[in-house]
């Protein structure tokens, strides 16, 4: 079975081309690449996020192997689904999926179904690979979208992410997809999104989890995070460092209604 693409001409361009152009402009870091157990990085369409997003994949190594876990916008599928898929199409050739790989993570965590219902129009993964494919051309994927799950849920398939690395001979690097705090005034978002971020760089998971329930920040992709944060750490990971940080405001000069980005690498 092979994926298409849902939000192809919407999220980002659908010709190959401009997507190319846009992606390689937006690959942007005066640093040099270093090797990253994680990392954590907005999906919103590019104009808004592709500025965070394409500094964090500028400054990161990426093996030929990534798992990407994002949150379920769409409310279908089972709780944690894997893309059953053999290959994901993107407007800049197929990406194939990690099928070894995938497979000693359903046998490491039987929760873990393989299913593309949760997948079909899910943007919060796609989005993601062409920043990926233009660093990493020989790129091999598992897609994971995590639905309604508690803080113990997380934890739980963080550590069997981090038991099936250690046993496995190739680089993997762990991505978490998430927007921040949505739709609140930019002084009040910047407030919210800084108590989040304060928490994943201080690289606390159950902090991460109470300061965003306990504030009602809208983080879409809080129990990807803390999932590999829980991964990261289990392989060895001790620092969490924020990128770059944004809202749309500061593109569309809307200042009253906002969506917060932050790029984050865990080492």
């Amino acid at each position: 079975m092979i994926r298409q693409p849902a939000v192809a001409g919407s999220f980002y361009p659908a010709h190959p081309e401009e997507l190319s152009a846009q992606v390689d402009a937006l690959l942007v870091s005066d640093k040099v690449p270093c090797q990253a157990k994680a990392i954590i990085v907005p999906h919103a369409g590019y104009v808004y996020s592709g500025a965070v997003a394409g500094e964090v994949f500028a400054e990161t190594m990426i093996p030929r192997q990534v798992i990407l876990i994002g949150p379920n916008h769409q409310g279908t599928g089972p709780a944690i689904a894997v893309s059953a898929a053999d290959a994901w199409v993107t407007p800049l050739g197929k990406v194939a999926l990690a099928k070894d790989l995938r497979a000693a993570l359903v046998n490491n965590f039987p929760q873990l179904s393989q299913d593309d219902q949760a997948h079909q129009y899910e943007h919060s993964l796609e989005v993601m690979l062409p920043f990926l494919l233009r660093r990493q051309p020989e790129l091999e994927i598992v897609p994971i979208i995590l639905g309604r799950l508690g803080y113990g849920d997380c934890v739980s398939f963080g550590t069997a992410l981090a038991k099936t690395l250690k046993d496995w001979k190739q680089d993997v690097l762990l991505l978490a997809s998430s927007d921040m705090n949505h739709f609140s005034s930019a002084e009040k978002t910047e407030k919210l999104d800084s108590l989040a971020i304060a928490a994943m760089i201080a690289y606390d998971q159950q902090q991460l989890y109470q300061v965003v329930r306990d504030n009602n920040i809208s983080m879409c992709g809080l129990l990807p995070a803390i999932t590999i944060m829980q991964a990261a750490q289990e392989l060895g990971a001790s620092s969490c460092q924020l990128v770059r940080y944004s809202h749309s405001g500061k593109v569309n000069g809307d200042f009253s209604s906002v969506v917060g980005y932050a790029g984050l690498t865990i080492q």
